[in-house]
């Protein structure tokens, strides 16, 4: 019978309390929608500061650059299309508002495009970005947990993060044709998805199906909410977003590590 160290004891211990429902103070919203903005660019410099993670950030970067450039090509193409569609609602209308609402289609529409492009980047550098996140937590903690229930379960929940992931790059669309508050719902969606996809990894290690991860998020929504922010801001910044894709699954991979460690401290506050 497997035993389990004391270290893997506190993560397991820390898994099951991480979904509930924090017992202790927490600080105010901004702080923490910031400490998990924060978590991208960390992200970015653990892996820039590590050269032995860079072979494995090499090619998700190729492959996220190139889907980013035919998801923002795509975007231009349809924007035509739609423009057209929606050039008889503004006609009368007044030219502010009419210049708003092109603004809002052009965004909307080249935003939907990026996040699709990233979907699937992401979906076919997931092996890679695993390994990465692996590799980061090993780095950063020492050891790594493996509570999965097996590689076709962790295929089946990786797939299943990828394609929620992928379904948002639709919405956001569709949102986006939403006067004036579509845009804004389009960016917290995105943002929503873009966090509880780029956490898989870490969270599958410690046992978690997607429901449970989805009740992570739930107990961690301000800092989940703030990570997914940043990652969409960084997408849309020329030049940065091709290195997107490592920067991410590091940048999840630390905020799991520290909410795991501020879940402990909170337990043990409420003991006390």
């Amino acid at each position: 019978m497997r035993t389990r160290s004391p270290a893997s004891r506190d993560l397991i211990g820390s898994r099951r309390v991480s979904v509930a429902q924090p017992r202790a103070a927490r600080p105010g919203l901004l702080r923490r929608l910031a400490a998990g903005a924060w978590h991208v660019p960390a992200g970015l410099w653990f892996v820039l500061r590590h050269p032995r993670l860079w072979p494995l950030a090499l090619a998700p970067v190729v492959v996220t650059a190139l889907l980013l450039g035919a998801g923002l090509f795509l975007g231009v193409y349809v924007i035509s299309a739609v423009e057209r569609r929606f050039q008889g609602l503004i006609v009368g209308a007044p030219e502010l508002l009419g210049v708003l609402t092109t603004l809002m289609l052009w965004v909307g529409i080249l935003s939907a495009g990026l996040v699709l492009g990233l979907g699937v980047g992401l979906l076919l550098s997931a092996p890679l970005l695993e390994r990465l996140s692996r590799r980061v937590e090993l780095l950063a903690r020492g050891a790594a947990p493996n509570e999965s229930r097996g590689l076709r379960w962790e295929l089946g929940q990786a797939l299943g993060g990828a394609l929620y992931f992928l379904a948002a790059a639709p919405l956001v669309f569709l949102l986006n044709l939403v006067p004036l508050v579509g845009p804004l719902l389009g960016l917290f969606w995105g943002a929503w998805a873009l966090a509880l996809q780029q956490t898989d990894s870490p969270l599958t290690r410690r046992g978690l199906d997607f429901p449970t991860r989805k009740a992570w998020h739930r107990s961690w929504r301000p800092e989940s909410m703030g990570f997914g922010l940043a990652g969409l801001v960084l997408l849309i910044v020329p030049f940065a977003n091709l290195l997107l894709a490592p920067a991410l699954s590091a940048g999840a991979t630390l905020l799991v590590l520290e909410l795991e460690q501020e879940q402990v401290r909170q337990d043990s506050s409420a003991r006390r």
